[in-house]
């Protein structure tokens, strides 16, 4: 059977490996965040992550490398927002005067299925939030990594309120990719040429702007983004970057689920953020693709990730 699970429960969390030995092809995932910690193809591994699970709990908030953004993503202005007539103030971590990136990223998920055949493998990962830093709505977060041939690798999130009252939501990804050893060098394809105006501190205006780079492959030289970008559809892919040395490269495709694409450059240039999002920074006060789920109502979101290799 060329897919196989390992599941390794003897440190401070389970480390889960999804393996096609095929083509010798691995994914390492911790329970810590349900966050994807490494894509090895042909003994590269192409996702910027942790050293070890230790690593991760000490250094998660420094980058929130491959976080699970949810049941917000990106900044929420000062913490604060209204809903429903009620006013709440949440956020597990603040950068200057926002909250960011959810509620989750530090959550031990539990494994709640697992399996692997001749054709793929897969685990589920769950947690249940319950009123915590000041959000009142209780939900699952149920998500599913899926591993099939030719290195295709699907990301599943399910969120389902099991509050009384209405819940809102946005919820997204924040991995980190290297296909090199610098990210001037690699070439970068957007299927957008819009993105959203934001202030001094990085929220939206309400303001769509043209944006007209990366329409074609470019190499992303010294270009530096922290932008959210509207995709034009999700038939296509969102984005593909490359590496024009090695043929490395990633292709990410999500489904109408997730129809922004938040890019970040950091400064040491090592690695490339690329996140899918079903909604806007700030959506809890802008409305831009904010979800609200009624009382026993679930969404899907999806995303896939797909490497290639020249042969």
């Amino acid at each position: 059977m060329p897919f196989k699970i390992k599941i390794n429960s003897s440190g401070v969390f389970p480390v889960i490996t999804l393996k096609d030995e095929s083509n010798n092809t691995s994914f390492e995932i911790y329970a810590f965040g349900a966050l994807l910690n490494a894509f090895n193809i042909q003994s590269k591994n192409i996702v910027d992550g942790f050293t070890s699970p230790q690593d991760a709990i000490d250094n998660i908030t420094n980058g929130f490398k491959s976080a699970k953004l949810s049941p917000y993503v990106c900044r929420l202005s000062e913490g604060i927002f209204e809903f429903n007539g009620n006013h709440y103030t949440i956020g597990k971590f603040f950068l200057a005067k926002e909250a960011i990136h959810g509620l989750l990223f530090d959550t031990i998920f539990d494994i709640t299925g697992q399996h692997a055949d001749e054709e793929k493998a897969f685990v589920k990962l769950t947690c249940h939030y319950k009123n915590m830093e000041s959000y009142v709505f209780d939900f699952t977060c149920d998500v599913v990594y899926t591993l099939e041939e030719n290195n295709r690798l699907t990301l599943q999130t399910t969120i389902k309120n099991i509050s009384q009252q209405d819940l809102p939501l946005c919820d997204g990804w924040h991995p980190y990719f290297t296909l090199g050893e610098n990210i001037n060098g690699l070439s970068f394809m957007m299927n957008s040429n819009s993105m959203l105006e934001f202030n001094e501190r990085l929220l939206p205006t309400g303001n769509i702007l043209p944006y007209q780079q990366f329409q074609v492959p470019e190499t992303i030289g010294d270009t530096f983004l922290d932008n959210c970008f509207q995709l034009n559809n999700t038939v296509q892919p969102a984005c593909v970057l490359k590496n024009i040395t090695t043929g490395l490269q990633l292709t990410i495709q999500p489904d109408a689920s997730y129809p922004y694409l938040q890019v970040y450059t950091p400064p040491h240039r090592k690695s490339i953020a690329i996140e899918n999002l079903s909604g806007a920074p700030d959506a809890y006060n802008n409305k831009i693709g904010l979800i609200i789920l009624s009382p026993q109502q679930e969404k899907t979101f999806t995303t896939k990730y797909i490497v290639s290799m020249p042969s």
